[in-house]
């Protein structure tokens, strides 16, 4: 006859042994896709942010400090662990986004005056026209926008949403 089994026994044995095993990785390594994936990110707001700078025929730069979130976001979920450099990531993809969304409008601006689409006008007009009609249509509101997005992405990859847990209250 088989012994009885202690179904009770092994999951307190099991329950004990994880808790007193499992570590939480406080540096974790960056996984290999998550430079891909801020890429992509950067790509994909800056063409929302021109879409839609377009159609209400604004510079829009409110979206400056939710690409910065975006940015850091895209970090965070990817692993990349917070620090220097998730910051400097973010922002470097946050004023990557905000240079392609602003030559994204002012082409999509000229291309409309000659019939094109935006991509199209951006393969005709230069570096320097394309800046001073950025200049032209940015004030000084856009631009302390501009930068409270660096701040933002600077500030929040820096610290902010960490992937460490924190004990429930009850566990005090």
């Amino acid at each position: 006859m088989p012994a009885p089994i202690d179904i009770a026994g092994r999951l307190r044995c099991a329950a004990t042994h994880n808790r007193h095993t499992t570590a939480i990785n406080t540096h974790p390594k960056p996984r290999w896709f998550a430079l891909p994936l801020l890429a992509l990110g950067a790509l994909g707001f800056a063409a929302a942010w021109m879409l839609l700078a377009l159609l209400v025929e604004r510079q829009c730069a409110w979206l400056a400090p939710l690409a910065a979130l975006d940015m850091v976001l895209l970090l965070r979920i990817s692993g990349w662990p917070r620090g220097v450099s998730r910051a400097g990531w973010a922002v470097l993809a946050t004023a990557l986004v905000i240079a392609l969304a602003n030559f994204g409008i002012v082409a999509g601006q000229i291309g409309m005056s000659f019939g094109m689409r935006p991509w199209e006008s951006a393969l005709h007009i230069g570096p320097h026209y394309a800046w001073l009609l950025a200049t032209l249509a940015n004030d000084r509101i856009d631009l302390l926008l501009y930068a409270a997005g660096l701040l933002v992405a600077l500030w929040t990859g820096w610290a902010g949403f960490s992937a460490r847990r924190r004990p429930a209250p009850s566990v005090r």
